[in-house]
């Protein structure tokens, strides 16, 4: 602990500057107690030394105390040059007297008291006042006992007195102004941005309620250490005091609670002791009284910071097995707020002397806004993952919804299908029953035959017809045997050759029943048009299987087609309705003829 003083002490030392040759350090002073406004002419002075901390020399006196110096003005100091007194500290204000005429006055000397406990003072020495031979210095401090005030930094005070060349003040005033003063405000608006943006975050985001304490804990701290920057504050010393001594608790209550959310861990008891704690502490203020306010102060405050090391244990403890990634952060960060704990307590129970800079609080914003930056760096990790798996998800749910949309519909047509097959079977049945019975009684029964013949060729429309609508697949070898069966009889009954060639290899392809139904008829149609209209003697049909298509070539060695129904194949010779039932299968169906050269027809459909 001796090692860690002296090296702070070397850092203020270097932050604060030394002193320059020709500054004149006044460290022993004539003292004695008065009243506001006036110096006592009874009371004998007393010889003190500076820097005067009250909380041991006087402490339990209230109200005004006057010093007294005397100086000469600096020999190596040009008579033109700007003199001026520089103060580190003097709690809680103080007014400035050289050679009997007031200079200087830092604001109200009763309650409420203007507070320069933080603040240092650089007050110019008017030229037109000094004199050659000795200059008297009176210096009227108004503070308060160490037994009404929470903190040892706020009872009343003076520390040692530098006058020197205006100039050579203003880098050491600046430096202690800067770190005592404009850091703290600085770092209190920075609070008070942050703690804003996480109550939004927090209101947004109800399940994450460590964002709401710990933005509410900031922006407390930062309402709190507008004591060390604001001046003039409206409230007497005690009420003051008390009330900062009594927020301490809540903001506590805020730091474990964000702590233990943040390690996911729900302890209701220690919410219930924190909330009683909450409880007592006014309470106890209220009872021990304003003259005992430093001691109950800092006998809470010496519990308060044993259970935030104890929530900041567990807290890394948890973090260490869960995210080992934000330990290190994290633990850096809260053993520098748990070093500048243990010094406030130090100093608070004289184990240290007071510090040029108080460390808790000029470190302790720079730190909560360190946590705050990690805060919201992890959450928008979180927010940024979230929305990656949120689009994800919807690409997820798109393809659900496809793939469902998808099997619906095939549903839907395996549905039809089944009640489209299901009505082709009643057709069919209906036809083979009713109908077919009686054209089989007709081609039986009538005496013409050309009423026998047609209503035997009705016959077999039907049949092939019912055959297409019961839907059953047909081998290739037995339909390609019905078609040869056919073609060639008709052929042969008008006195026409037949040539028929199957290929050699073995088929085991199969043909759909719509498939064969519409082919049967192409090539009856054919057929009908070289017995009616070729006047041919011969006929050559050549089959022909590949791996997807079926090919079918039927030729004749007739007269072929005349150049005038040449153009108009699609309008006869039943050419129109072979070429539709061809597309109606995405097939083709091709005509070549002519005249005196024979006819040639060329189907091919795929398997």
């Amino acid at each position: 602990m001796r090692r860690l003083f002296e090296l702070l002490v070397l850092w203020l030392l270097l932050a604060t500057g030394a002193a320059h040759a020709s500054t004149l350090t006044i460290s022993s002073v004539l003292s004695v107690n008065g009243g506001p406004g006036r110096l006592p002419s009874s009371a004998a002075p007393q010889q003190v030394s500076l820097p005067d901390d009250w909380s041991v020399t006087r402490p339990d006196h209230d109200g005004s105390v006057w010093y007294r110096a005397a100086f000469i003005r600096p020999p190596d100091v040009a008579d033109n040059e700007l003199l001026a007194l520089y103060i580190e500290r003097a709690c809680s204000n103080l007014e400035v007297r050289l050679n009997g005429r007031r200079i200087f006055s830092g604001g109200r000397m009763v309650e409420p008291l203007t507070n320069h406990c933080y603040r240092p003072l650089r007050i110019t020495l008017p030229a037109a006042l000094l004199s050659s031979q000795e200059n008297v210095l009176d210096i009227e401090v108004s503070g308060s006992s160490l037994r009404h005030v929470a903190s040892r930094a706020r009872a009343g005070g003076l520390s040692q007195l530098q006058i020197g060349p205006q100039a050579e003040l203003v880098e050491a005033y600046s430096r202690r102004h800067f770190w005592n003063i404009a850091v703290v405000q600085v770092a209190g608006v920075g609070l008070l941005a942050l703690g804003g943006f996480l109550l939004v975050l927090s209101w947004m985001n109800r399940s994450e309620v460590f964002l709401l304490h710990f933005g509410a804990l900031i922006i407390g701290w930062a309402l709190l250490s507008m004591r060390v920057w604001w001046s003039d504050l409206p409230l007497n010393t005690q009420s003051f005091e008390l009330l900062a001594a009594v927020a301490f608790a809540p903001m506590l209550s805020l730091a474990v609670h964000f702590l233990l959310n943040r390690a996911r861990t729900d302890c209701r008891r220690v919410a219930g002791a924190l909330l009683l704690q909450c409880v007592l502490v006014p309470a106890s203020l209220a009872v021990a009284g304003p003259d005992r306010l430093f001691m109950v102060a800092n006998g809470w405050f010496a519990l308060m910071a044993v259970e935030l090391m104890v929530a900041g244990a567990w807290y890394l403890q948890v973090i260490w097995t869960m995210r080992r990634a934000d330990f290190w952060p994290m633990g850096l960060t809260f053993g520098g707020l748990g070093v500048l704990v243990l010094l406030e307590l130090a100093i608070q129970h004289r184990a240290l002397p007071p510090l040029a800079v108080h460390p808790l609080s000029v470190f302790s914003p720079l730190l909560l806004l360190v946590i705050g930056s990690r805060l919201l760096l992890v959450f928008g990790r979180a927010m940024q993952a979230a929305e990656i798996n949120r689009a994800q998800l919807e690409i997820r749910v798109a393809e659900a919804t496809a793939e469902i949309e998808r099997s619906f519909v095939q549903m839907s047509a395996l549905r039809m299908e089944q009640v489209t097959e299901k009505e082709r079977k009643r057709i069919a049945a209906d036809l083979h029953d009713d109908l077919g019975a009686k054209l089989l009684t007709i081609v039986h029964t009538s005496e013409s035959e050309r009423i026998s013949n047609l209503a035997r060729e009705a016959l077999e429309e039907m049949r092939l017809s019912v055959k297409g609508l019961t839907g059953r697949p047909v081998q290739l070898t037995d339909a390609l045997a019905d078609w040869r069966a056919e073609a060639v009889s008709r052929l042969g009954q008008a006195s026409i050759e037949a040539d028929w060639r199957n290929p050699s290899e073995d088929l085991t392809q199969t043909l759909s029943a719509r498939s064969f139904v519409q082919t049967t008829r192409i090539l009856r149609e054919s057929v009908s048009n070289i017995i009616k209209h070729s006047r041919a003697s011969q006929c050559k049909v050549r089959v022909t299987v590949n791996a997807t298509d079926f090919g079918l070539l039927v030729q004749d060695n007739g007269k072929g087609i005349s150049t005038e129904v040449d153009g108009k194949l699609d309008r006869g010779h039943g050419m129109s309705s072979m070429k539709h039932r061809a597309k109606t299968m995405q097939g083709q169906c091709l005509v070549e003829s002519a005249p005196g050269y024979g006819t040639v027809i060329r189907l091919t459909i795929p398997f």
